[in-house]
């Protein structure tokens, strides 16, 4: 009796069970990037799936829904019985669908983003290690660089490169890998000047090994954790600086449909079509704050010292 009258008390109550139900799920969302992680996700579904996401072409144009807003706007569309269907968050100022064309522009900003992003790293990765590894007059010539191209106006040498080759998606990625592997150098040599002090270095040293393998095998995994933050801190930065070279009217050309392109499509109607700008605005805001939040929680999770959750 006693033993089922113990048991029956540790029955936790309903009025606990949905007291500590938020409790538990706001502590899983501290310890896990879940929201960041969900916006990821989708915007990648909809970079692979573009054509599942938003069957209409993005360039198609019906001057007859010209500036057409959201679907919520009852009386524009009850007062305009010409147009077939609602958009769902608009059209432009030549009619096209601002859906489609912001998922198709989302395939467009992402590629372009991720590609930049591996081959920048790749560089600056492989860069910071032999500078950090050889030091000596390579490592003065690679320092000496980075120095001088940080010290350059990024968007000045966009310009000129602009003018004197062209624009174009090749010539975008080219810019922005340049933008990633220098800003990355100094990170990893740091790191690899404090690596190659260590004892397993100086082994692999006295057993002969050449300066390739130790560097593949020994320095490559100490510096991999802090690639992964770098990345992931880089991604949004690298989305950033596309839309904002796209909105010059220096990075992708008008006839693909990017985020940059479509906010400065709408930049002159921002007073009568503020839907025009605002939607590629708010998702370069989501998919910028989610790689930043994910950048920060791999970066505790890799560091002991920078953890604050147990």
């Amino acid at each position: 009796m006693a033993i089922a009258d113990t048991a029956q008390e540790r029955v936790p109550s309903t009025i606990e069970v949905v007291f500590r139900s938020p409790i538990v799920a706001w502590d899983f969302m501290r310890r896990w990037p879940v929201i960041p992680a969900f916006v990821i996700i989708v915007f990648a579904l909809a970079t692979i799936f573009t054509t599942q996401f938003a069957t209409d072409d993005p360039n198609k144009q019906n001057l007859r829904g010209s500036f057409a807003p959201p679907f919520w706007y009852d009386e524009y569309y009850e007062n305009n019985e010409y147009l077939d269907s609602r958009y769902f968050i608009g059209a432009d100022q030549h009619g096209r669908d601002i859906y489609s064309r912001l998922v198709h522009g989302t395939r467009v900003s992402i590629t372009v983003a991720f590609a930049s992003a591996v081959v920048g790293m790749t560089l600056g990765l492989w860069a910071g290690i032999a500078s950090g590894w050889f030091g000596g007059w390579f490592d003065e010539v690679m320092t000496r660089f980075v120095d001088v191209w940080n010290g350059l106006p990024f968007l000045l040498v966009a310009l000129v490169v602009a003018i004197t080759i062209g624009t174009g998606l090749h010539v975008l990625i080219g810019l922005l890998v340049m933008a990633t592997w220098v800003g990355l150098v100094r990170n990893i040599r740091a790191e690899v000047l404090t690596l190659k002090t260590r004892d397993y270095v100086a082994a692999a040293r006295v057993a002969g090994g050449s300066d390739f393998r130790i560097m593949y095998r020994h320095i490559l995994p100490g510096v991999l954790n802090l690639l992964m933050v770098l990345a992931s801190l880089r991604v949004g930065g690298l989305i950033l600086t596309e839309a904002s070279l796209s909105y010059l009217g220096i990075g992708v050309p008008s006839r693909y449909p990017s985020w940059g392109n479509m906010i400065s499509d709408g930049r002159e109607f921002l007073d009568t079509a503020w839907w025009v700008s605002f939607f590629p605005g708010f998702c370069i805001f989501l998919v910028v704050m989610s790689f930043n939040f994910i950048g920060d929680w791999v970066r505790d999770k890799t560091d002991p010292r920078l953890r604050q959750i147990r």
